[in-house]
C-alpha cells in the first residue's frame, strides 16, 4: 500500500454559504510536491434513500435542480440536522418528501461523487415496510412521486431525466441487495 502525501499547507481560498474550498500543498512519498484544491464538507452529513414500496417497486421524486435549471428523477435526499443520526434523518426525508415512513431502515454504504476533489459523501439507506405519512418539508413546490418497476431499472436510467449519479448507483445497487433472499420482507 502506498504511503499516503504529507500534508504541508491548507488554506481555505474561498466560501460561501454552501461551500468551503480549500488548497492543499502535499508532498508524495517520493519527494513530487502538488497543490490540489478540494470542496470541503460541512455540516452532518447527507442521505440518500432508496423508499422500497415492495420488493418490485421504488418510489423516486421529481424536483428541480438548480444545477441542470430543470427537473429529473431521483432518490430523496436530503441533510442529516444537528443531533440527527444516519437513519433518523432519512426516514424524516422519506416522509417529507415522499409521503411514507418506513418500519425497516438499513444502511447500505457511503458514496462520493468525485473524491478526487471534493471531499462531500452521501450515506445510502434502504427504507422497507412503508407507511403513509407526511411531514411539512422545506421544498419550495410539490414533490413529484414515481414508481419504479425493480425489473425496468436499466432501460429507466437511460432516460434523459434520470441523471443524477448517486442515485443511479444507489438503485442498482439495492437492486442487488434485494436479490438476496435474507434481504426481502
Amino acid at each position: 500500500m502506498p504511503t499516503k502525501p504529507e500534508i504541508l499547507k491548507r488554506e481555505t481560498v474561498m466560501r460561501s454559504r454552501l461551500f468551503r474550498a480549500d488548497q492543499v500543498h502535499l508532498r508524495f512519498s517520493n519527494g513530487e510536491e502538488r497543490h490540489y484544491e478540494k470542496l470541503v464538507g460541512g455540516g452532518s452529513g447527507a442521505v440518500l434513500i432508496v423508499p422500497v414500496l415492495d420488493d418490485n417497486t421504488f418510489l423516486l421524486v421529481k424536483e428541480y435542480a438548480v444545477g441542470l435549471e430543470d427537473y429529473h428523477l431521483a432518490c430523496p435526499k436530503g441533510a442529516i440536522d444537528q443531533g440527527e443520526n444516519i437513519l433518523d434523518a432519512a426516514n424524516r426525508e422519506l416522509k417529507e418528501e415522499v409521503g411514507y415512513g418506513a418500519r425497516k431502515l438499513t444502511f447500505l454504504k457511503k458514496v462520493h461523487l468525485s473524491p478526487s476533489y471534493m471531499e462531500h459523501g452521501i450515506n445510502i439507506v434502504i427504507a422497507q415496510d412503508l407507511y403513509p405519512e407526511r411531514l411539512q418539508g422545506d421544498e419550495p413546490e410539490p414533490i413529484e412521486v414515481h414508481q419504479l418497476p425493480v425489473a425496468d431499472l436499466a432501460d429507466f436510467c437511460l432516460r434523459a431525466d434520470v441523471c443524477e449519479g448517486r442515485s443511479i448507483a444507489a438503485l442498482f445497487l439495492v437492486r442487488e441487495w434485494l436479490a438476496k433472499p435474507e434481504n426481502l420482507l
